[in-house]
């Protein structure tokens, strides 16, 4: 059996094309990679937020002796960014050639088998020596029309924290505009 899968990296080739279209030859073992969150869009968020928290702090100082806020995450926890499921899939298309491409995030755990017929739409990933990830996936033998959904670094920081961070910069463009028009 190692024989056949070392066999079989050798003849495994990524796609070029956009649109791939063959048969289901092995879902391999699936493992978590995790998005990267950029500092500058994590510090402009960050800083519109506080910009809030603040006024928030001082507005339940004021009404209250009890220091109730929620726990928040730090700056390592959204900086870590989340994680998410890469499967690697194979594929054989019609003229044999075997194709490896990338399965990011989860599926129904019946929504593919092998040998089943399966049309790819691929997109490169920005790493040049990773196959391309699987943007959709028609099962033509299932009829199914399948579309992979990873974390990513919007749903990683919450609409509460980008909330408060809209808030805060609506803020702080509100304060520029009157010292302008003041000014």
């Amino acid at each position: 059996m190692v024989a056949m899968d070392s066999d079989l990296r050798l003849r495994v080739v990524h796609p070029t094309q956009r649109i791939l279209t063959g048969r289901v030859v092995r879902l391999l073992e699936g493992y978590p990679r995790e998005v990267r969150v950029g500092q500058p869009v994590l510090v402009a968020v960050l800083t519109a937020a506080s910009v809030v928290g603040l006024l928030m702090l001082l507005v339940r100082s004021l009404l209250s002796t009890s220091g109730g806020g929620g726990a928040r995450r730090g700056w390592k926890d959204l900086k870590k960014g989340p994680e998410f499921l890469v499967t690697p899939l194979r594929v054989r298309d019609a003229a044999g050639l075997l194709y490896e491409v990338e399965l990011h995030g989860h599926l129904p755990q019946s929504a593919l088998h092998p040998a089943d017929h399966v049309q790819l739409t691929l997109r490169r990933q920005p790493d040049p020596d990773l196959p391309p990830r699987v943007e959709r996936i028609v099962n033509v033998t299932t009829g199914q029309l399948l579309t992979p959904r990873t974390a990513t670094v919007w749903s990683h920081l919450g609409p509460p924290l980008l909330l408060q961070a809209l808030l805060g910069a609506l803020l702080l463009a509100g304060v520029a505009a009157w010292s302008v028009v003041t000014g």
